[in-house]
């Protein structure tokens, strides 16, 4: 230690007339010397405090990779750190920071390859959790957690206002129904599959549609129209708002209205001086997911101890009241407890919206797969061919709406059809009792893409006749089991990659064709026929009073798909959209136990 120089009336050598004064100085003096040393020691041992400029010749250096909205504070901080000499075991701590999307640090990490990186700090737990779900995958060690900030829906004043802003509040499902109505706000994300702000709203929104009667159909058809206004990245959904405050840009239908967004970002957007206009910002009432920028070391067994204990240092620094301020300015909350109302303002927030309630449940890593798993198979591309019963008993009247079962039956489907876009690919087949020679069935239109030409028209033009066509054979019985084979091997057969495939049977009967394979064989041949790397869930529809249920589901079963009952054929389209939700469900179930 170095000497400490005292104040003159506390130096030795000077005289004084009162000596017990003096021993009482010299005895202070000495106490408070002791206590300098001995925090001065302390201060180094922590590595607050460093003496001379020779830290920074050989510093500890750290590759810190940290998500793109976190990125700028965390730069700032790091430049700060330096300038503050902040030390760890006597050598300066030097913090580089590099921008990058989470999901690729974790497709990364996932693969067991060797990280540059020695920290990593992404927006959202759930990315841990995708790094870490194979025993093959570089090891992460979360340290801690940096900041928070809530998930809401921003919208720009126009449609804010349209909706009561800021006096009324809404829950998930209610805002998620203001973007479905016919004149409804145009409402973007960010793709969940790339988003933690996206998986995590995706998920509050289908955990609160499961408590409601219809939600998950609502949930799905959400996700359904979600799908058409999503962008890759949280940083390029913003990029869709309206540019500026004319009525050409505000009025465009490319432009969003409303964006699933954080806190956080609408606080930057807000911030930023682009001339684009604000945001307002409504925190739903069942709760608002937050990212929560846990800090990661990244295969901690490969860092030295001095990369160990540096990478510990600097989340401590960001500890400090001067830090957690600084992230504050970036628009970050540093306390679940203390939310500052100036933040809150600047994000487009006001009173009563709840934006100081506590944070929604934390999603376990299960619901998030299969929302994920949900979302994937609702909004990719999809492969379906739709084999409908023209039996003669679809001549049935329905109740006393004067039409038949086929009537309401074709209404439903070209319902459905509206749904898909024209990179679906969908097809038609209609069956009953040797409609084509000896088979039961017929192909109306092959499965292509419904945005394909097909003569004078498209796919979609082409199925749209056909549906229209369709219509019971005189006499005819249900060929149901002949039928199923057939149709199963075919879209077997022709998997399409990377899309959602699916076999869709309705059926208003039982197996009438006493020359066709029993249902014991059906059910085996389709079980060989599965294979669960290229997936066809079977969805088959009992329609009407005389079809059984119980054999839908049994049959379906053996594919990994389901079976339903419709009282109303105007039931089809809605039963369709929940079977495919409940496949997708049980696809990401399976991804999560893996």
């Amino acid at each position: 230690m170095g000497r400490h120089s005292l104040p003159d009336q506390y130096g030795a050598g000077r005289s004084d007339p009162r000596p017990r004064a003096r021993r009482r100085t010299v005895v202070v003096a000495t106490a408070l010397v002791l206590a300098i040393a001995g925090g001065t020691a302390a201060a180094v041992q922590s590595g607050v405090l460093s003496f001379g400029s020779s830290c920074q010749d050989d510093p500890v250096r750290l590759k810190l990779a940290a998500a793109p909205d976190m990125a700028p504070a965390l730069r700032e901080a790091a430049k700060r750190a330096r300038e503050d000499d902040v030390t760890s075991d006597g050598r300066c701590v030097a913090v580089s920071v590099t921008s990058r999307d989470a999901y690729k640090v974790a497709d990364t990490l996932a693969t067991g390859r060797k990280a540059d990186i020695q920290v990593w700090v992404p927006d959202s737990d759930v990315w841990v959790q995708r790094a870490t779900a194979d025993s093959s995958a570089t090891q992460v060690t979360p340290a801690g957690r940096v900041a928070s900030t809530p998930v809401g829906v921003a919208m720009v004043p126009a449609a804010a206002k349209s909706l009561g802003w800021p006096k009324r509040t809404y829950s998930w499902i209610e805002l998620a129904g203001a973007a479905l109505q016919e004149d409804g706000v145009r409402l973007g994300a960010a793709d969940p599959a790339r988003s933690a702000t996206g998986l995590l709203a995706l998920t509050q929104l289908g955990t609160a549609a499961a408590k409601i009667k219809g939600g998950d159909t609502q949930a799905a058809a959400l996700m359904k129209t979600l799908s058409q206004r999503t962008s890759d990245s949280d940083t390029q959904v913003l990029d869709t708002l309206p540019r500026d405050s004319s009525g050409t840009e505000q009025g465009n239908p490319k432009r969003n209205q409303a964006l699933i967004l954080t806190e956080q970002a609408a606080f930057a957007y807000n911030s930023a001086d682009a001339g684009a206009g604000s945001l307002d910002m409504f925190y739903p009432t069942d709760g608002s997911p937050r990212l929560d920028y846990p800090y990661t070391l990244v295969d901690q067994a490969r860092l030295s101890t001095d990369e160990n204990r540096a990478a510990i240092r600097f989340m401590t620094y960001l500890r400090q009241p001067e830090q957690r301020r600084l992230l504050e300015k970036y628009g970050f909350r540093t306390s679940d407890d203390d939310v500052s109302e100036a933040l809150v303002t600047k994000a487009g927030g006001g009173r009563p919206q709840p934006y100081t309630q506590s944070a929604a449940r934390p999603a376990d890593e299960i619901a998030l797969q299969e929302a994920l798993g949900t979302w994937t198979i609702t909004v990719q591309s999809a492969r379906i061919t739709t084999v409908v019963d023209a039996s003669s008993s679809m001549s049935e009247p329905v109740g006393n709406t004067g039409q038949t079962r086929m009537d309401v039956t074709k209404a439903s489907l070209l319902q459905a059809l509206a749904t898909f876009t024209p990179e679906d690919e969908i097809g038609l087949w209609d069956f009953s009792t040797k409609l084509d020679g000896a088979k039961d069935y017929r192909v109306l239109a092959p499965t292509e893409r419904l945005g394909d030409r097909a003569g004078d028209g498209t796919q979609r033009d082409r199925l749209s006749a056909a549906f229209s066509a369709l219509a019971p054979v005189p006499n005819g019985a249900t060929g149901l089991y002949d039928t199923t084979l057939a149709a199963y091997r075919a879209a077997t057969t022709s998997y399409g990659e990377g899309k959602f495939n699916a076999l869709v049977i309705l059926t208003d009967g039982v197996n009438q064709d006493p020359g066709s394979i029993s249902r014991a064989d059906l059910v085996d041949q389709l079980k060989q026929l599965t294979n669960p790397e290229r997936p066809v869930p079977l969805i088959m529809i009992a329609v009407g009073p005389d079809a059984d249920r119980e054999e839908a589901e049994l049959i379906a079963k053996a594919t990994g798909g389901s079976g339903h009952e419709v009282s109303d054929p105007a039931q089809i389209h809605s039963v369709i959209l929940q079977a495919i939700v409940a496949a997708g469900a049980k696809e990401g179930g399976k991804t999560g136990e893996e």
